[in-house]
């Protein structure tokens, strides 16, 4: 299962909202309701197309403007072309044939000036699209009250079928596809517009087709709301058609989990399994969190830190640089993310052999994290550590001792002589034959 190919998917929404003829009442819900289909489809991570791949027909009565419109989409299409109608449906002839209403429509002669839905079909049949859904919030009996349009039964259904196509549609015969007092969108769609921006709890990665329509069933059946139908054939029902939101909430607390315990098996000395470990963990929140996701982030500074670990700090230290941009157009530069991505760049820098660059990010870095997070906050003194090291390895040893001599103090201060952390302070110090550190 996968989300279709947006670059190779088309989407149509058709929306007749106002009417000229005075027994089809305005409908005000659907200008509201293609709208918001229109952002969630075309989201730039949780979407299905870019804008341009979306064609929007609102309150557009002219038929053949239409047609030519939706030719285009059904020729461009060859992933996934889904048509979307929302309005008044009416049913007429001696073959009681759909007819979807346009703004111009006639209520009794709607063959003259109303969208026919086996035209509709005949094009969506042109389309050499892998998968071709349609769905319909209209009715299918002709039977309009006030702002109501009423359903059709499944004998009526089967005529709607496209070969290898899903048809989604809002209700069943004698009952009502309600615009409800109140709701900004028709009764079906906005609770399909939930499902899409809220997603389902407990549910798969991807919803497809099928999912929405079984969820919608439940939801509708529940609320004492018009039941809608479904067909499908091949495997059209199995089309995804969004990222399961809920679930992305769910995954982040197990990619959490996954990616410290990576980084842990790093620190353990196996860094090269953990950035294997960690870089297949970043394809994954990319895909389910976004890109620009705090725990995205964490995973390509854990990722990138862990190629250093593994023996390629240059690596290491570009893909840091790349991010530490991210960072501060998310987070901001003074986010403690953004800090630590300051100090792992400096850290990879100073292994690759730019000891010079190192220095100079570092006394920054403590300046800055001391300003932000305190003198004697424990990030504070580690980036003082490496600041000491780094001179070392520099050769300003006068000067590393003096910021080792202040360490030692502030972590017996702090975490006390005996802690790790403090030691090892004081055998760095030792190391540069200061007889201070040696008593």
């Amino acid at each position: 299962m996968r989300l279709p190919d947006p670059q190779r998917s088309r989407i149509v929404l058709i929306g007749a909202g106002s009417y000229s003829d005075p027994k089809l009442p305005d409908l005000a819900a659907v200008r509201r309701t293609i709208n918001d289909l229109a952002d969630l489809f075309t989201d730039p991570f949780h979407g299905l197309v870019p804008a341009g791949h979306c064609t929007v027909l609102l309150d557009d009565g002219d038929l053949r403007s239409i047609g030519q419109r939706l030719h285009t989409a059904v020729q461009e299409a060859e992933d996934l072309l889904l048509v979307y109608y929302a309005g008044h449906g009416l049913v007429a002839g001696r073959r009681h044939d759909l007819y979807l209403a346009l703004p111009d429509s006639a209520f009794e002669t709607p063959w003259f000036s109303s969208l026919e839905y086996d035209k509709l079909r005949g094009a969506v049949l042109d389309s050499r699209a892998a998968a071709k859904i349609i769905i319909l919030d209209c009715c299918f009996s002709g039977r309009v009250v006030t702002d109501s349009m009423a359903g059709g039964d499944d004998d009526r259904l089967n005529r709607l079928e496209v070969e290898g196509t899903y048809v989604l549609t809002s209700a069943q015969r004698d009952q009502v596809a309600l615009s409800l007092p109140g709701e900004d969108h028709t009764a079906f769609s906005g609770r399909l517009i939930r499902l899409l921006r809220e997603g389902v709890a407990g549910g798969p990665e991807l919803l497809t087709v099928d999912d929405l329509y079984r969820r919608l069933a439940a939801t509708m059946t529940a609320e004492g709301l018009p039941v809608p139908l479904n067909r499908g054939t091949r495997t059209a029902g199995l089309t995804a058609l969004g990222v399961n939101r809920a679930y992305a909430a769910t995954a982040e607390r197990e990619l959490r989990r996954r990616r410290v315990s990576a980084v842990s098996q790093g620190t353990l000395g196996d860094w090269k399994g953990a950035s294997d470990t960690l870089c297949a963990l970043l394809d994954e929140a990319v895909r389910v969190l976004g890109p620009e996701h705090a725990e995205t982030l964490l995973g390509r500074q854990s990722h990138a830190h862990s190629l250093g670990g593994a023996g390629d700090p240059a690596e290491a230290a570009r893909l840091l640089r790349l991010l530490l941009v991210d960072q501060n157009g998310v987070l901001g530069p003074e986010h403690e993310d953004t800090l630590r991505t300051r100090q792992f760049l400096a850290v990879n820098l100073g292994e690759a052999g730019d000891r010079e660059e190192a220095v100079a990010m570092l006394r920054v870095l403590l300046a800055d994290r001391s300003r932000v997070l305190g003198v004697e906050h424990a990030h504070t003194l580690r980036t003082r550590h490496m600041l000491a090291r780094n001179l070392t390895l520099s050769g300003a040893a006068d000067e590393a001792a003096a910021l080792l001599r202040q360490l030692v103090a502030e972590r017996e201060r702090v975490l006390g002589p005996d802690h790790p952390h403090t030691r090892r302070a004081r055998a760095d110090l030792a190391a540069l034959g200061d007889d201070e550190a040696r008593g």
